[in-house]
Order: structure tokens, then C-alpha cells, then sequence
């Protein structure tokens, strides 16, 4: 919620419900107060509560951003989507199967019914299945890096794309582009994604939700993360 604004401040208002994300320099977001570019930030509507709106924009907008802004994806083209059961690839899912696209999801044997349930078509068995009868896909979203990462490069078809968030990619498509990207704040893209939530047409992947005392545990975890992990600073 907006406490106070700085000189000049356009776009908000004191009292305004917000969400988004602090500078990528700038700490302070498991702290009451923060000062935020309020670029930085979108208005949150009423009907979103707290925890669903600290769960969109690291998630919603890489996976707006990956796919559509850098991966160029489009109605009838085929994305495989690595870690189709986390926090960011349930809604790479999503937001490709909503765009026209074929969406092969990826992760462990646990994981098939969920990744199925948020929309993709068929399901790869990282520990178990044979990554390369997958065939040839437009689009590699991929957010595990390493081995994953150099196998799937081999997989994009002429002219295709993969896209990474966990950093530059050691192999890269023998006819295709190779883009490593950091999410950056959109208000406009924000906006979007949270009225797919308004509307039904997204949903959200939150795992943990803990305390603030709690919070070091939980943003270190001994077991797998299960969804996006929600600190709340004020319960």
C-alpha cells in the first residue's frame, strides 16, 4: 500500500493497494516500508488479495517476457517448457496455451498431473524419458540451465529460439537464437496479467506461505519447492 510518494510522483496515490517489483539493486522487500520506482509498480485491484499479488510479478512477467517479448512466440507454434510445475512455468503454460500454442511440459514423474491440469499437452519425464523423442519445437523456455539446458538447444528447429532466465546458455541451437534474459517491471504487462487473474484465465502456483520469522527457512528450503514461496511480513 502507497504510505507516502516523492517529488513529482505521477500515477499513484496515497492509500493505493500496488504490486510489482523493488529495483533489482535495491533491497527491502521483506520490510514494512520499501521505496519502490513507482514505474515499478501497477495498482492492485480489490478483489486480488495480498498473497495472490506477491505471487505475480517475478513469475507473470518472466513468463510473459521469456516466450512472448524475447521467444517471439506464436498461435500454432510448440514450446517445451522446462519446470512446467513451478511458480513461472504453470504460467508460461497458461499464457501459451491462451496465445494458440502447443505446450510440452517438463520435470519428475511427481509432477505429470499438475503440469497436465495447468494446460499442457503432453508431459516429459525428465529422470525417465528420452528428452530428444520430444522431436523438433519453435520454442525452448528453460529455467533449470546446465545438462537440461545443452540437450534441449539441440531440439529447436530452423529459425526457432530458446530462451533462458538462469543465465548466458553454454549451447545454442545450430539454426536458431540463443537469448538469456533478466525480467524487468512492466505496469503495462502487469496490468495484463493481473486481470487474466480477475478474469479466471490464470491461475496462480503458491507453495509455501510463511512468516516473517520464518522466512530464512523458507527461502532456503530442504525439501523442493511445490510453487511460488510468499513471505508474509505482516500475518
Amino acid at each position: 500500500m502507497v504510505t507516502a510518494l516523492g517529488n513529482g510522483t505521477t500515477g499513484l496515490s496515497v492509500g493505493q493497494r500496488v504490486f510489482g517489483l523493488t529495483d533489482w539493486h535495491r533491497d527491502g522487500t521483506l520490510a514494512e516500508y520499501v521505496a519502490v520506482e513507482a514505474r515499478n509498480l501497477a495498482p492492485r485491484p480489490g478483489d486480488v488479495d495480498f498473497t495472490v499479488g506477491a505471487s505475480l510479478p517475478i513469475s507473470g512477467l518472466t513468463a510473459w517476457q521469456g516466450p512472448f517479448q524475447h521467444g517471439r512466440l506464436q498461435a500454432g507454434q510448440s514450446v517445451l517448457a522446462h519446470g512446467a510445475a513451478g511458480a513461472v512455468g504453470t504460467m508460461v503454460t497458461q499464457l501459451a496455451r491462451e496465445a494458440g500454442a502447443c505446450v510440452i511440459g517438463t520435470g519428475r514423474a511427481a509432477d505429470r498431473q499438475k503440469v497436465l491440469d495447468f494446460g499442457a499437452q503432453e508431459f516429459v519425464d525428465l529422470d525417465n524419458d528420452v528428452l530428444k523423442d520430444v522431436g523438433r519445437v519453435d520454442l525452448v523456455f528453460d529455467v533449470i540451465g546446465g545438462d537440461i539446458q545443452n540437450r534441449s538447444a539441440g531440439l529447436v528447429r530452423a529459425g526457432g529460439t530458446l530462451v533462458t532466465a538462469v543465465g548466458p546458455p553454454e549451447a545454442r541451437p545450430a539454426d536458431g537464437l540463443a537469448i538469456d534474459f533478466v525480467v524487468e517491471s512492466d505496469r503495462t504487462q502487469l496490468c495484463e496479467i493481473v486481470q487474466r487473474v480477475r478474469d479466471r484465465r490464470l491461475r496462480t502456483n503458491i507453495g509455501n506461505v510463511a512468516t516473517l520469522d520464518d522466512a530464512v527457512a523458507a527461502l532456503n528450503p530442504t525439501e523442493r519447492r511445490r510453487g511460488k514461496t510468499i513471505i508474509s511480513v505482516r500475518p
